[in-house]
């Protein structure tokens, strides 16, 4: 389970939240062991012989190493191979009778089946592999980054695996140029963005991660296969500039029955796309009054924005930033306890460390947790990107600008405590494969949005828990009011795109004016919203945990417990919200 907070255009992009969850459901119908031991063959089998194969790189991301040594196979013969298999477990899985379920296997089986319906989805409808440069550049930097990020077997033998699966890397790129036809320009201009990171990161960082190496058999050979993939990026690079980028004329826009349909494959939610427009601008509109009055009462005469730049002003020092994640930590956690806000399964804390040389160009902060099948690396880390000497003033104030007092409080409980690292932390407790391998955006994402809020309504940044004056208070509350407001704003331009012809100035400036957001972030969160539609599960998620527990503490009355409703929760791994809706409620009802 791998959770990433990163600037978007860099390799960090490429390294897609490889989330790996188990769910448990604490209402299970009567079946008969049979037809259970049925569904799981009918698991087992999709997974042995579709989803990993065809994507060896979440393999490896899972902990299951038998995959290191092979790559996606990117060409148009694989594309149609994978495609008639997917085809073929869509009819195996939609024939098996859910009535001889149990309530998690059924939610199980509606979550796979939306799965593979939205891998179709994505390579018949929407088709990246024909439309998106990066797919190709940005895919194969994953792939190694998967073995380079964690230590899981000693040095000589990941190394062993990576030059296997940089052997395979060029011809990756040549099926870029056989598979590409009329990129949208702004995909080409990312995938151009991208590229100087991704040479980067081959030429500096992997090297750095493996000085340990003295085999000078195996360093030959990695010698040989990462020159020859710097020398094929370079070359594509040059393609994409010279060839590629003078014809990139397509349309970026999936439309609005795609919107929909990617929406119900992945989230399980068939909301008309208007009235979800409706829900995205009430929340916003709620949270810009919010902002205004917190603003307000910090400096009457400054704007808004004036006021967010003091905050971004508002730092601790280099030197004393890991130490005060820290300080964060423990006060989260002693909090989370005293008011009982959920179960922390473990006393083991992340590690807090300096980011990784062959990191520090793909995040300003991550949590690198282990996954589901992961033996040979136990530890999870959270990774703070601290300016190096070698940075201009500049430079360190940008960066450190990331981890003002309201950044450095809502990226603890975003990643760590109660957010991401809490939710793996009940991993032990679930035992589906579908939900170790498998994971619903708005369930993730949409758990750690919830809990920027939850936490401070619930008490947390208020004097004595490590807040010195009710000022600092009103500045955390303001970098939380801010992050809902750059999510709301993906909510909105992620459906006007995409489904009624914004254009991306239109769009920066709706993050600008309406988001509260300059005009660089607006910029990066524009180009994202190009390629990641539907990114609006971060409120769409927070906003769908929020209703279930509304309405779970009307059923339960005077017996609700905030700490019990976020435990069942959790336990249900990152299944779809509206199966953990069943599970919690005892039958289907609106998610929204």
């Amino acid at each position: 389970m791998k959770f990433r907070i990163s600037g978007w255009l860099s390799i960090a992009s490429v390294v897609l939240i490889s989330t790996t969850f188990l769910g448990a459901n604490s209402t299970m119908t009567p079946t008969s062991h049979q037809q259970n031991s049925e569904w799981k063959q009918l698991v087992d089998a999709y997974f042995d012989t579709v989803y990993l194969p065809f994507n060896p790189t979440e393999g490896t991301s899972a902990g299951l190493h038998q995959y290191d040594d092979k790559l996606e196979n990117y060409s148009r013969a694989s594309l149609d191979k994978e495609v008639a298999a997917l085809r073929a477990y869509e009819k195996k899985v939609a024939a098996f009778p859910a009535a001889k379920l149990d309530l998690s296997d059924e939610g199980d089986r509606e979550f796979l089946l939306g799965t593979i319906r939205s891998q179709l989805l994505t390579l018949e409808t929407i088709r990246p592999w024909q439309k998106d440069p990066d797919t190709y550049s940005s895919g194969i930097a994953n792939s190694a980054f998967t073995i380079v990020e964690r230590n899981y077997a000693p040095a000589d033998a990941r190394l062993a695996a990576l030059i296997e699966r940089e052997q395979q890397m060029p011809a990756a790129l040549e099926a870029a140029r056989a598979n590409l036809a009329n990129p949208p320009k702004i995909f080409t201009e990312v995938a151009l963005e991208q590229l100087p990171g991704i040479i980067g990161f081959f030429q500096d960082d992997i090297p750095a991660a493996f000085t340990s190496v003295k085999d000078p058999k195996l360093l030959d050979g990695f010698h040989i296969s990462n020159a020859a993939v710097i020398q094929a990026l370079n070359n594509y690079r040059q393609w994409l500039k010279t060839d590629v980028l003078p014809r990139s004329n397509g349309d970026f826009r999936i439309g609005a029955a795609t919107f929909s349909a990617k929406l119900r494959d992945d989230e399980m939610v068939d909301v008309p796309l208007d009235r979800l427009l409706e829900i995205g601008y009430a929340d916003l509109h709620k949270n810009q009054e919010q902002f205004r009055q917190v603003a307000q009462e910090l400096d009457p005469s400054k704007t808004p924005m004036q006021v967010l730049a003091e905050l971004q002003a508002d730092h601790p020092a280099p030197d004393q930033l890991l130490g005060r994640f820290q300080d964060t930590f423990n006060n989260l956690i002693e909090f989370i306890r005293e008011k009982q806000i959920v179960s922390i399964p473990s006393d083991v804390q992340p590690t807090l460390e300096n980011t990784p040389p062959f990191m520090r160009a793909t995040t300003f902060a991550s949590m690198d947790s282990p996954g589901a099948y992961e033996t040979g690396s136990h530890k999870a880390y959270f990774n703070v990107t601290v300016p190096g000497p070698d940075e201009t003033p500049q430079e360190r104030a940008e960066s450190m600008g990331a981890f003002n007092i309201g950044t450095i409080v809502s990226t603890s409980v975003h990643e760590a405590y109660p957010g991401h690292y809490v939710q793996f932390l009940f991993m032990p407790q679930i035992h589906s494969r579908v939900r170790k391998m498998l994971y619903s955006n708005s369930n993730v994402e949409g758990w750690a949005h919830y809990c920027e809020q939850m936490m401070l309504d619930e008490g947390y940044g208020q004097p004595g828990w490590g807040v010195k004056d009710a000022r600092e208070a009103k500045l955390i509350r303001l970098g939380q009011l801010s992050d809902a407001l750059l999510r709301d704003a993906r909510f909105i331009v992620g459906i006007k795109m995409h489904t009624q012809g914004m254009t991306i100035d239109q769009a920066v400036e709706f993050f600008q004016k309406d988001g509260y957001q300059t005009r660089a972030t607006g910029m990066v969160e524009t180009k994202r919203g190009a390629s990641d539609p539907t990114y609006l599960y971060y409120t769409l998620g927070k906003l769908m945990i929020l209703k279930l527990r509304t309405d779970v503490e009307r059923k339960e009355g005077a017996a609700f417990s905030l700490e019990k409703f976020h435990n069942e929760l959790l336990r249900q791994g990152g299944v779809p919200l509206p199966v953990v809706r069943r599970a919690m409620l005892g039958g289907p009802s609106p998610v929204l």
